[in-house]
């Protein structure tokens, strides 16, 4: 397997398990820094390498009225401020071709949404930058269907990339994991992430937003390490039912250090 190299972190293969975590989507700079800064103290006593994540945008929200974040010339500044005082990698989504350049600029790892996992203009276009390009399993596609986009990237010369699984679509406003495709698109020769907030989404399933099963957070990422990934994707807040995005399907940042404690012990005996 490839190891990605994010600043002075490697992922995959024999290396550690690394965690890429932070709230949904940037509601304030102050509420952003505080959560960064308590997440790398969390991920520092366990010795877990840790990659900051949170959203400028919220591009793909179902209603009108959904908070999207700052927008990109603001959020980029909070991100660029969390790199540099806290001396941490970040990585946050993309939405259209317009936002890379300056996306590149301060991002480690530009992150392609699952429902646009397929967009080749897009996926192209983030990896041309030469930056670590993390690309989401769209719900609605097979893990093999992967290795097509893996392709892509790989066609300008990028193959900084990462591969993360966030449950497939099953019937209406549900999603399912399925571990056997860790071991598919692992065998593609890239690390694999497991997004185990994501995967407990309820997609539409409150009307007009998404609903979330946050209690089965802990179980689900405990078996994906068991199963083989290379690192977790954790979205936390520290009061995800007064979140202003994906509330029901992020975790509360007390909870966080149990879960990595939990993974970490499953990944030694392994």
């Amino acid at each position: 397997m490839r190891q990605i190299k994010v600043g002075n972190i490697s992922i995959g293969d024999k290396n550690s398990l690394v965690l890429i975590a932070g709230p949904c989507v940037i509601e304030s700079e102050s509420a952003c820094m505080e959560s960064a800064k308590k997440i790398k103290e969390i991920a520092a006593r366990l010795d877990i390498p840790f990659i900051f994540k949170s959203s400028f945008d919220k591009a793909n929200r179902m209603s009108i009225n959904s908070f999207r974040g700052p927008g990109l010339k603001k959020g980029l500044v909070v991100l660029s401020k969390i790199k540099a005082n806290l001396n941490v990698p970040v990585l946050s989504d993309i939405h259209c071709q317009k936002e890379i350049d300056a996306a590149a600029e301060v991002l480690d790892i530009i992150q392609i949404p699952a429902l646009l996992c397929r967009q080749t203009d897009i996926v192209l276009s983030a990896a041309k930058t030469g930056k670590a390009v993390n690309i989401k399993k769209g719900q609605f596609l097979a893990p093999w269907d992967m290795l097509p986009i893996i392709q892509k990237i790989e066609s300008t010369g990028n193959k900084n990339i990462l591969i993360t699984e966030r449950g497939v679509s099953f019937g209406y406003n549900n999603l399912v994991s399925d571990f056997r495709a860790l071991k598919i698109m692992r065998d593609f020769g890239y690390p694999v992430i497991y997004d185990a907030t994501h995967s407990v989404q309820l997609p539409g399933g409150k009307g007009s937003c998404s609903g979330g099963q946050r209690e089965f957070v802990a179980g689900l990422s405990r078996a994906a390490v068991a199963f083989g990934c290379d690192g977790l994707f954790l979205e936390v807040h520290t009061d995800p039912d007064k979140a202003l995005c994906d509330g029901p399907n992020m975790i509360n940042l007390k909870d966080l250090e149990n879960i990595l404690r939990q993974v970490k012990k499953i990944r030694k005996a392994l």
